[in-house]
């Protein structure tokens, strides 16, 4: 059963989504409870922009991810205090302007599975030098929630009441941001940026169901998007699936069946 381990390309896959399994749920927890669901899609979208740009203009696509990603949650900010009252409409701004960005600019691009890659991404070719970058990308994103998990914790539920505590809202909103864009961006060339979306939302979705805290949300979340993941690559290495949107399946089979305990257990105690 153990033998896909002899395998470097395994060995990497299994190290590189266990790290992301962990991370893209922690922030999928403050993005799900900030009703900003979207934002992984958005950003998702925006990534795909500059993957396409960064194949035309024939630097590293993830470079170019990384870049529009950053720049979008700039974009993203600034409709958002503008339309304060509906903040969704900056993400469906923001989708839009990336879904027609990429499709303009994939049509200059040469080779068309160079970006297609992109799409459904691949976490059994993941390169040395881009384990290493998941690697500090997930040191940097578990030590910012350790230092600020009082800020995100206030910035999550009230704005407003995170002012009057004292806190910089707009400044660990832009950090948050940042990194959420950074992960986004890295974690498409693994499971595909159609797919770190839902990465980054069923399994809040799981641990919303059986969390009674917000602390207990973050630690369920990473849990079962661990679980998630390491079923995911066993089930597609044996089974001959796409990793990623096999992960993604298995999450979602995982949803389903707590939900469906959950019911049971309540019409039980009824």
């Amino acid at each position: 059963m153990f033998e896909l381990f002899q395998y470097e390309f395994m060995r990497n896959a299994f190290i590189v989504g266990i790290l992301l399994s962990v991370i893209v749920p922690c922030i999928g927890v403050v993005i799900v409870l900030k009703r900003l669901s979207l934002m992984g899609d958005t950003l998702s979208h925006i990534s795909l922009a500059g993957v396409a740009a960064g194949l035309v203009a024939g630097i590293n696509p993830v470079v170019g991810a990384v870049t529009f990603s950053v720049l979008a949650t700039f974009g993203i900010e600034k409709i958002r205090k503008s339309f304060s009252q509906y903040a969704e409409i900056s993400l469906a701004i923001m989708m839009a302007a990336g879904i027609g960005t990429a499709g303009i600019l994939s049509g200059f691009v040469k080779s068309s599975s160079s970006f297609t890659g992109f799409l459904f991404g691949s976490i059994v070719a993941v390169s040395r030098l881009e384990l290493i970058i998941v690697v500090i990308l997930s040191v940097i994103v578990l030590f910012t929630f350790f230092f600020l998990y009082r800020e995100l914790f206030y910035i999550t539920f009230d704005e407003e009441t995170a002012k009057l505590a004292g806190i910089r809202v707009n400044k660990v909103n832009f950090i948050f941001m940042l990194i959420t864009a950074v992960t986004i961006s890295i974690s498409a060339r693994a499971v595909g940026a159609l797919i770190i979306s839902s990465l980054m939302v069923v399994p809040v979705a799981i641990a919303i169901q059986v969390a009674k805290s917000y602390k207990q949300t973050i630690i369920y979340s990473a849990i079962f998007g661990l679980v998630s993941t390491v079923l995911g690559l066993f089930i597609s290495y044996y089974a001959d699936f796409k990793p990623g949107a096999t992960i993604v399946l298995v999450g979602v089979v995982l949803l389903l069946a707590v939900m469906l305990v959950k019911k049971v257990i309540g019409i039980i105690k009824a």
